[in-house]
């Protein structure tokens, strides 16, 4: 009996009752939240608000009665609500994460405010403070004990050279506090000189420095020359208690209008640093991407990206545009988001953040910060070839970029990571005092990434029910393609390409792998003359009308082909129905599912793909050696692929890509990288051919996201893809591997 054309289902008609709730179409919410950022761009240069501080009582002490132009700069109306935000244990700071740093130069900074707001007894006793004050003296001795036995303390910002001067202005209020021979308050003092001896006066009063930020710490200041270094909005460092002091200083009008901006614009307090408009932009569209909710929302992303790109310098930038100084933090990432995103832009940058074979993260740091050599290490993952500027060490990165490189880490895999630890609005950012980022740190970001998440997996799931039937019907197992290689075909097509709008795609990235895997199985069994055979019925195969002589056709090639096979196996040759069917069922399996591909790109785009699929099969399968038609492989699939996704055909023309350098060049990278690539496997792999390979994939990463305007970045993208999942088997155990599937397509997000 011979075998019917095996047909396969339309998976975009699939029951849409059976994914999760609320859809991921329509999360309008979080819509609204990330094009909030958009509007600031286009409103107020994005001076996104931040949540205030209570640190920033300071501010208030600096500036209270200071008269400018008839004019009181101060607001008393914040001590109430001052009041408010004490905590349950009597101190202030971050309500939900208990930092030593956080809560004892937060808990000072009000206990002084207060009493320089109230001096008299009675006043405080009026409004209900005067006992406070003594509880919170005595919670900042029991903190600045804890300090000193805190394991490895968080980073904080200019905290050594601040709080010996809270301790300082405590006492000149008359506020009961330490011993100065404490051993807490002896290592602070050590830190502070420590960091003031690595910028001495002379230098910070010159050159713009970090120290900036913290001139309410200082003393013996020489303000003729720091206003020289004052930023064009005012501040100092864009800190509003660095700021607020000069002014007490100082008197400058530009201080004034900058802390008058701030305290009306947050309605009477201050966040601890305004504004962070570049840091928001970059941060906001890495959380975005990682979350792998970025498509969603693509005009506000490229308004943040065009942002980040006016501002940016040749020296780097910080947290804020029109900064004299800068960071290596904000710096990597904004090189990282603007190469991706195809902008120009040179990793001489990095120079002015090394010294020797050391990178630092300002200049001056006392002690080098984590995340910003984690950062370095993201920025140096799209490094081109020969930006030396970009080598950086490994020891320090978490846990998942040591086990699975950026190269073989493939887009959702890293958002089911990611949407696990990421931890929306708890989420706490690391200033003078702990603060948080709304449009950065948001539950809505979450939510619609585990909405958005879980209802792509449903749809994986039954589309894996739609693959698996298709492999059944066509009897593919009996061409060596086992049920494992199905799924794993699946999920690399999947791990790149994860939306809903793009199954075409996946789907036949995997009927392509595994038909591949299927007709280079089959030809390992029969003689050469066979496969020829074989190709030339392909070849002649016009369509799937006259099915049924078209079968008959095939039956006398399978009685040709089953006997010689039987002869080479020393068989009695004989009507062995089973072997006869073989040929005709892998024939009927190709034909049929390059048919129905043909339609459904036909319908979604309105192009014909039939021909160009066919002659790409052809050259496929007239490679007569195993190891050629391997080197073949990617070129069907990234032809495939990008067929599917509505590209022109005439990509692949030879006079194209003879005549195009670029793409010639990305034709041959992805050839001779996938050659390589499959030469290693899993622990197998040795340091030389991996180096060999990431230079290879520098080049690769240069061709793919340098701007050439007659190539759509999408079609580059897809060649990139391609050899991420070589990259990604090569470099990654079957039991990883198989952990990561486990993750992706079974496990929801909870």
């Amino acid at each position: 009996m011979a075998c019917s054309l095996p047909t396969i289902q339309r998976v975009s008609t699939f029951d849409s009752s059976k994914l999760l709730q609320p859809s991921l179409f329509y999360s309008f919410s979080c819509a609204s939240a990330v094009r909030s950022i958009g509007g600031g761009v286009r409103n107020n240069g994005g001076n996104i608000p931040l949540l205030c501080s209570t640190y920033n009582a300071i501010p208030k002490h600096h500036t209270q009665g200071v008269q400018f132009k008839g004019k009181n700069i101060t607001r008393q109306e914040g001590n109430e609500q001052r009041l408010s935000t004490k905590l349950s244990d009597g101190s202030w700071g971050d309500q939900h994460i208990f930092s030593a740093h956080d809560r004892i130069i937060n808990t000072l900074a009000c206990v002084i405010a207060l009493k320089a707001w109230y001096p008299c007894p009675s006043m405080r006793e009026k409004v209900g403070c005067d006992g406070l004050l003594i509880s919170c003296i005595q919670i900042c001795l029991n903190v600045v004990h804890m300090y000193r036995t805190t394991v490895h303390p968080a980073k904080y910002i200019g905290f050594q050279v601040v709080f010996p001067s809270l301790i300082k202005m405590a006492r000149s209020l008359d506020v009961g506090f330490a011993n100065e021979d404490s051993p807490a308050l002896r290592e602070i003092y050590a830190k502070r000189n420590l960091k003031l001896a690595r910028i001495p006066k002379e230098i910070m009063h010159v050159v713009p420095t970090t120290l900036l930020h913290s001139l309410e710490g200082m003393k013996d200041l020489d303000w003729e020359k720091l206003l020289k270094l004052q930023c064009t909005d005012g501040s100092f460092l864009f800190s509003p208690a660095s700021t607020a002091f000069a002014l007490m200083q100082t008197k400058d009008e530009k201080c004034l209008k900058y802390l008058e901006k701030a305290v009306e614009r947050f309605n009477g307090g201050v966040p601890n640093v305004y504004p962070v408009d570049l840091f928001e932009h970059i941060w906001v569209v890495n959380r975005l991407d990682r979350l792998g909710i970025s498509r969603y929302f693509q005009s506000e992303i490229k308004e943040c990206v065009d942002y980040v790109h006016r501002y940016w310098t040749d020296y780097g930038i910080c947290w804020a545009r029109n900064s004299k100084v800068a960071d290596i933090d904000d710096t990597a990432m904004g090189f990282r988001i603007l190469r991706l995103h195809g902008r120009d832009v040179s990793p001489d940058v990095f120079r002015h953040f090394k010294k020797g074979d050391e990178f630092f993260c300002f200049h001056g740091q006392s002690t080098s910060a984590v995340t910003g050599m984690f950062n370095l290490f993201r920025a140096s993952q799209v490094m081109f070839p020969g930006e030396k500027n970009l080598k950086t060490s490994k020891t320090t990165l978490v846990r998942y970029a040591l086990e699975v490189p950026w190269y073989a880490s493939l887009p959702l895999i890293e958002t089911r990571f990611y949407v696990e630890q990421y931890g929306g609005k708890n989420d706490v950012w690391i200033g003078k005092t702990l603060y948080r980022m709304s449009n950065v740190n948001s539950n809505q970001y979450l939510e619609l990434a585990k909405i958005d998440f879980n209802n792509c997996q449903a749809l994986h799931q039954l589309e894996l029910q739609e693959i698996q039937k298709w492999y059944n019907n066509c009897n593919l197992e009996l061409f060596g393609v086992e049920k494992e290689t199905l799924l794993r075909s699946y999920f690399l097509a999947t791990a790149n390409i994860f939306t809903a709008e793009r199954s075409t795609e996946r789907l036949q990235w995997t009927h392509t792998a595994v038909l591949m895997k299927a007709v280079s199985s089959f030809f390992q069994t029969i003689a050469v003359a066979e496969q020829k055979s074989f190709v030339y019925e392909f070849a002649n195969h016009t369509g799937c009308d006259n099915i049924r002589i078209r079968q008959m056709r095939m039956s006398s090639i399978a009685k040709k082909i089953t006997m010689n096979h039987d002869i080479k196996e020393g068989k009695e040759v004989g009507d062995n129905h089973f072997h006869e069917e073989k040929p005709q069922q892998l024939m009927m399996a190709l034909v049929s599912t390059l048919h129905h591909l043909s339609l459904d790109v036909l319908a979604s785009h309105g192009t014909h793909i039939q021909n160009h699929l066919r002659s790409t099969w052809e050259i496929f399968l007239k490679q007569v050696d195993e190891q050629n038609r391997q080197l073949d492989e990617e070129f069907v699939l990234v032809r495939t692929i990008t067929l599917c996704a509505g590209q022109s055909s005439q990509l692949f023309e030879k006079n194209t890509i003879l005549s195009n350098t670029h793409l010639d060049r990305l034709v041959s990278l992805t050839k001779s990288l996938t050659h390589e690539l499959l030469k290693i496997h899993g622990e197998d792999k040795v340091d030389e051919e991996m180096v060999s390979v990431e230079s290879a994939m520098h080049e690769l990463v240069k061709c793919v996201h340098q701007r050439f305007d007659w190539m759509d970045p999408k079609f580059k993208q897809v060649f990139l893809m391609v050899v991420r999942s070589y990259y990604y088997v090569a470099y990654c155990s079957p039991e990883t591997i198989d952990h990561h599937i486990a993750k992706v397509v079974d496990d929801r997000v909870a």
